[in-house]
């Protein structure tokens, strides 16, 4: 029996186990760097043990460390989450060989699926079917898809639609699988596009049976990171169902799988082929549980206290969609900073690892949230799912809100026509899908545009008579004669709010809060400004806005040289790829950071010529610090 349980992992996943832990009344033990010592999932654990650090790789892919806080908590039991030691076979079996109990499945078959190269051998012997492999030196097509052997989510993967572009993403990859997963193997697979991204939830006891609980469709990424996933599928009929859910239940009968698990397939039309298996939870999970009614952690905890599973799995019930919330601008750019305020309702299951008030490091994934709604139909639960998000209170960080509405909102993606390339340009998404707008969704019975302003105005005024010295009593801006309106200006936006337009009445206006009228209609605004000057956030039953006000007598800034290259995020400078007076031209690679785990390719903005070059290999940048300097035109 498991007394005490060590999560190996940080934020929403510790969390997560934390839960059923709670329900089952086993202790529980968390570790945490020192970015996280304020962290919720230290916060809610039984007892905590400090790795001393920020890297992950003194850290959480410590294994070392690991194990020396299990002997110091007295953990009886390890659950390593996703991600980090999560599918590290040397890891799981030093937990065994320390007298723990892993919450997993047996070394062995992580090593069989823990390089992607090995799995598809393994896979196409047993007879599930596999794409090619193509020989990185000379492929025999275009486009294909270069993959890390040793990991997923997205890191040390690339397209290559050009064989004059090989070389270069072929070591990028590389780079990046060997920072990730610390193996730099990758290898090559002719890239279907336009297909979908489908996985079999697998389950299986020490006693010979194997559950495998439907599918999840998950075609909807951004760099090749899963942003939207549900269950069931909307592209799979019955017949392929079954013809999914027996290539996974072979797949793990071949490795002997134990513990819940995940095989994934692109599927195209008929085709079926084996992408790779999962031997942990995955991060989607939920939209299973929610669907089959079922506590997949509890399953994993019982199974690795011997437990045999029921005969048959239950049946399903209903669609679950489930959006990943990360913290990242509208280039997919990680975010980093205070989250000031983080409230999510509405009938929706919220899997976190923050709260109000914590501070999202650069060390690790940007993904704050994940939100999930089940209901009795795919229309029903996206309802929900859009209903929660608009209504949502996301302070201090830019986040990827407004790209999930849109999703969820976009015809095609109600219709069920997903893929992978859903995000891709030209796809029904496509890159420009965070162009300045109304509120996303919208429909005429919410606010135009210019409310939020006003409501932004007026709540600024009240505050300011709030704070007022003296003459507190007076309405804001009173004068003896009107000599012109009153104005205030927002970075893109200026609005007269005294008087109001026409048809616009104000209902009521305090600092936070403001009741607007127009047309017949009220409307009933949230105000939230954290610093004197700062931004205003204003959120409202349609959407919510953030306004920048521009002070009336701005203070002198220092400015950058024209065609400077920014950090956009505080990185470390990977590779410095220009020198000063050499001639680049638009899109060109400038340098690469690295940053939250991924690379992040700096591009020359226009043709021109480098005048300066301000970082070196190695070095720590800080958000908007210059990197480069580029001259547009010939010089």
């Amino acid at each position: 029996m498991i007394t005490r349980l060590l999560v190996a992992n940080r934020g929403e996943i510790a969390r997560r186990v934390f839960r059923t832990c709670r329900s089952l009344g086993i202790s529980t033990v968390a570790v945490f760097a020192d970015p996280d010592a304020d962290a919720p999932h230290v916060a809610e654990a039984d007892l905590a043990v400090r790795l001393r650090g920020a890297r992950p790789a003194d850290t959480y892919l410590a294994a070392d460390r690991i194990l020396e806080a299990c002997r110091a908590s007295g953990a009886d039991a390890v659950h390593p989450g996703y991600g980090f030691l999560s599918e590290n076979a040397a890891f799981a079996q030093a937990v065994l060989a320390a007298g723990l109990t892993w919450v997993g499945p047996p070394p062995a078959a992580i090593e069989a699926m823990g390089t992607k190269i090995t799995a598809k051998r393994l896979m196409e012997e047993a007879g599930v079917p596999v794409l090619p492999s193509l020989d990185l030196t000379a492929p025999a097509e275009f486009p294909l898809l270069v993959k890390a052997s040793a990991g997923g989510g997205g890191r040390g993967m690339r397209i290559v639609r050009e064989a004059r572009e090989l070389a270069r993403e072929v070591e990028s990859a590389r780079r990046e699988a060997e920072s990730a997963f610390g193996d730099p193997a990758v290898f090559a697979e002719p890239l279907l596009e336009r297909a979908r991204h489908v996985e079999v939830q697998v389950l299986a006891d020490t006693h010979g049976s194997v559950w495998a609980l439907g599918e999840r469709e998950c075609s909807v990424q951004r760099r090749h990171q899963k942003v939207v996933e549900e269950c069931p599928s909307p592209g799979i009929s019955p017949e392929l169902r079954e013809r999914l859910c027996e290539a996974a239940v072979r797949a793990a009968r071949t490795i002997g799988y134990v513990g819940a698990g995940t095989v994934e397939f692109l599927v195209k039309g008929d085709r079926v082929a084996f992408l790779e298996m999962n031997t942990r939870l995955q991060v989607e999970h939920p939209v299973t549980e929610l669907v089959y009614g079922v506590d997949l952690v509890r399953l994993q905890l019982e199974v690795a206290e011997g437990a045999a599973l029921p005969p048959v799995p239950p049946d399903p019930s209903g669609h679950a969609v489930e959006v990943r919330l990360y913290a990242e601008d509208g280039e997919y750019l990680p975010q980093s900073g205070v989250l000031r305020r983080f409230e999510i309702g509405g009938d929706v299951r919220v899997d976190s690892g923050v709260e109000s008030g914590s501070v999202v490091s650069p060390y690790y994934d940007p993904m704050l949230a994940k939100v999930i709604a089940h209901g009795s139909s795919r229309a029903a639960a996206v309802r929900k799912l859009v209903a929660a998000l608009r209504g949502a209170r996301l302070h201090g960080l830019t986040t990827n809100r407004d790209l999930l509405l849109k999703i969820l909102t976009n015809p095609a993606f109600v219709a069920g026509d997903t893929h992978t390339g859903f995000l891709a340009p030209g796809g029904p998404v496509g890159c420009d899908a965070l162009a300045p707008g109304g509120p996303v969704g919208a429909d005429a019975a919410e606010p135009a545009d210019e409310l939020p302003a006003l409501a932004a105005a007026l709540a600024l005024a009240a505050a300011n008579r709030r704070r007022a010295g003296v003459l507190a009593g007076l309405p804001s801006g009173w004068r003896n004669v009107r000599s012109q309106p009153r104005r205030a200006g927002f970075a893109g936006t200026e609005v007269v709010y005294d008087p109001l337009p026409g048809g616009v009445v104000t209902i009521s206006a305090e600092p936070h809060r403001v009741v607007l009228e127009r047309d017949g209609v009220r409307h009933t605004f949230e105000i939230a400004q954290y610093d004197e000057g700062g931004t205003v956030y204003v959120d409202h039953p349609g959407g919510h806005a953030e306004l920048t006000p521009v002070p009336r007598l701005p203070e002198p800034v220092e400015r950058v040289a024209p065609g400077s290259l920014l950090a956009p995020m505080p990185g470390s400078v990977l590779r410095v790829e220009v020198a000063a007076g050499d001639r680049v031209t638009k899109g060109q690679s400038v340098l690469v950071l690295e940053a939250m785990k991924m690379e992040h390719r700096i591009a020359a903005p226009a043709d021109g010529v480098v005048s300066g070059v301000h970082v070196e290999k190695g070095q720590q940048v800080d958000a908007g610090a210059v990197l480069a300097i580029i001259q547009e035109g010939d010089q």
